[in-house]
């Protein structure tokens, strides 16, 4: 397909502004400071054109395709680019020949820019392993999914996983001031300007997606007709098609709208929860932070009246970090009724705040003999684990014991509420203590 600039010869009209803007080098490449700051390996490797092969693994408009393409410029490469939704092994195979030939006679290399690379099934990703292996051709492999469970192992051994982020929302407004401003592909020879609030509008619902920021900020500009002219909120909205949330991820309303949120599910209203998560969820909130909140929640306001409540949360935190938006927002909805709808208990909350208190003020008794480890014969005859009773040797698997060191506490600590699963285990403990008094 020729490299980046080839293709840049061709005239640019028709084209959307997202590509018309996509950055030609690593200089103009905006966002993951992390993995590509000035100075690091990566980028480095890059400059030099020895980066090799790499999987991007990112959610959609990071930058993963312009990556693949300025990487291939650095390494002096042909980019074939090719989606493993369409391709199969024989497109590969033709790539591949026609790469062994160019590199044979031109000595020119060949960078294959697979999309979407989590559809080749095990034996199609088999297929790049001896190209990759010869240096036949290096893989730019992009996904949105977790490529340590989508890819082989043997596909991973060979090209390094580079893990790419949303971007900040001050790098999507450094995208939409260089549109405005770029007079040769972008939209400065209109003189457009961008309001404040229809920009932070704009940022928020692009999400760290730099392609629907610039999508969106054509679309707005068409709908202003003279030079010079301002694309306001209203125009953002027209093109969006959504109300502009009053929502500052820095600001009060924030705040005030996850405590809602949280102490509607608290409350078990589950319809009030699905308010405020509507609400956090159109103004572009990150996922993983109002499941991070959910999982807090399952501990401290469900506990054990519900035990699968965090093991709930916890996998929807997996799941919101794998999938990104917009498919997150059904399982923010799932796990937000589950726990509205949970019984509700904050006691391993009260225990470990009364145990903390405890071990902060009182003094630290030596753990008792009999519950110490004895690893070895001598530890043994210190008295290690001497007297020590196996709970499995008896009846129920309890035996009365003491488990305490020596002194005054608090105790008990933690009392199990008679809601959900903790009734059950209220029973278990009342059987115990019947246990103790005969």
């Amino acid at each position: 397909m020729g490299d980046l600039f080839d293709a840049q010869v061709q005239t640019d009209v028709g084209l959307p502004l997202a590509s018309r803007m996509r950055p030609r080098t690593l200089d103009e490449f905006v966002g993951q400071g992390q993995l590509l700051g000035p100075g690091s390996v990566v980028s480095k490797a890059i400059l030099e054109g020895k980066l090799g092969s790499v999987v991007l693994w990112a959610p959609p408009g990071c930058g993963k395709t312009t990556l693949a393409h300025i990487i291939g410029h650095h390494a002096g490469a042909v980019v074939e680019v090719r989606s493993a939704v369409t391709a199969g092994v024989a497109d590969v195979r033709k790539i591949a020949e026609a790469a062994r030939e160019r590199l044979r006679l031109y000595t020119k290399p060949t960078l294959l820019l697979l999309d979407e690379i989590h559809h080749f099934n095990k034996s199609q990703q088999d297929s790049l392993l001896g190209y990759l292996e010869d240096g036949v051709l290096s893989l730019v492999g992009a996904t949105t999914e977790n490529p340590f469970f989508a890819l082989n192992p043997a596909l991973l051994s060979r090209a390094r996983v580079l893990p790419l982020k949303p971007l900040e929302p001050e790098d999507v407004r450094t995208l939409l001031s260089r549109a405005l401003a770029d007079e040769a592909r972008g939209l400065g020879e209109r003189h457009l300007k961008l309001t404040e609030d229809a920009e932070q509008f704009l940022v928020h619902m692009a999400n760290g997606d730099a392609r629907l920021a610039l999508n969106a900020l054509e679309s707005a500009s068409l709908l202003v007709p003279e030079s010079g002219g301002e694309i306001t909120l209203d125009t953002v909205e027209q093109v969006l098609q959504r109300q502009a949330v009053r929502y500052d991820r820095q600001g009060d309303y924030h705040y005030d709208t996850i405590s809602a949120f949280i102490k509607s599910v608290r409350g078990s209203d589950s319809d009030a929860a699905l308010h405020y998560l509507a609400r956090m969820i159109q103004a572009g909130e990150d996922p993983r932070f109002i499941m991070r909140r959910l999982l807090v929640l399952a501990s401290e306001d469900i506990g054990n009246a519900e035990p699968m409540g965090i093991v709930v949360a916890a996998a929807g935190l997996q799941a919101v970090s794998m999938l990104g938006m917009p498919e997150s927002r059904i399982t923010l909805a799932q796990v937000t009724t589950f726990l509205a709808e949970a019984p509700k208990s904050n006691r391993s909350y009260l225990a470990i705040e009364k145990a903390l208190a405890d071990a902060e003020s009182r003094p630290l008794a030596p753990i008792p003999m009999h519950l110490r480890n004895a690893p070895t014969k001598g530890m043994e005859e210190f008295g290690h684990g001497k007297g020590y009773q196996y709970p499995h040797d008896f009846e129920g698997a309890w035996v009365e014991e003491r488990y305490l060191p020596e002194g005054e506490y608090d105790t008990p600590y933690y009392e199990p509420s008679e809601r959900g699963h903790e009734a059950k285990m209220n029973e278990r403990r009342q059987s115990r203590k019947k246990g103790r008094e005969d």
